[in-house]
């Protein structure tokens, strides 16, 4: 027989129009694996989510909850002994919102279940720290972070057995 050819980059088969991060990768993904939140996409009505509270709101909205419980229904169905979660989500913009609403429906729907959260954060760049003073809008973003970040670790940590805070600095990707 032939031999199985090696998997190839999804952008080589797109002919490189790559529109989310998982177009890059190597592996196909289970179609359920996935969900595009579509206002926050790149061509999307909005640029960001740039707030806690908007990405929390993104799953009180039913029909996002809906089919974020119908996705985890049946990955824990396909489980012979579920055990547990993990949660990987960004601290430091909406996603914070979105990762603590998760797993809070996690520690609703399976009690009893351990769930290891990873709150990740991005490193500063050595040109971070050699730039002039920052500019008012840098200021602004900087207060999101921080306030992303707080509510994320205190949210993530109320519904988490274990919250994991990751970043490549020191200070939590906040400059």
């Amino acid at each position: 027989g032939a031999a199985p050819a090696s998997p190839q980059p999804r952008d080589a088969e797109s002919g490189g129009a790559e529109q989310v991060w998982s177009d890059c990768l190597r592996v196909q993904l289970h179609p359920k694996s996935l969900y595009v939140v579509r206002q926050f996409m790149h061509d999307g009505d909005c640029d960001v989510l740039e707030a806690f509270g908007q990405g929390e709101s993104l799953l009180r909205d039913p029909g996002c909850a809906e089919e974020l419980e119908d996705r985890l229904r049946f990955y824990a169905e396909e489980c012979d002994f579920l055990q547990g979660f993990q949660v990987l989500c960004d601290l430091h913009s909406g996603f914070s919102g979105v990762g603590a609403k998760a797993t809070e429906l996690l520690h609703d729907e399976y009690s009893g279940k351990g769930i290891l959260s990873w709150g990740l954060a991005p490193g500063r760049s050595d040109a971070a720290r050699l730039e002039s003073p920052p500019l008012p809008q840098d200021c602004q973003k900087n207060l999101y972070r921080v306030m992303n970040t707080a509510l994320g670790i205190v949210r993530l940590s109320a519904h988490s057995s274990l919250l994991c805070p990751l970043s490549l600095s020191g200070s939590l990707g906040v400059r």
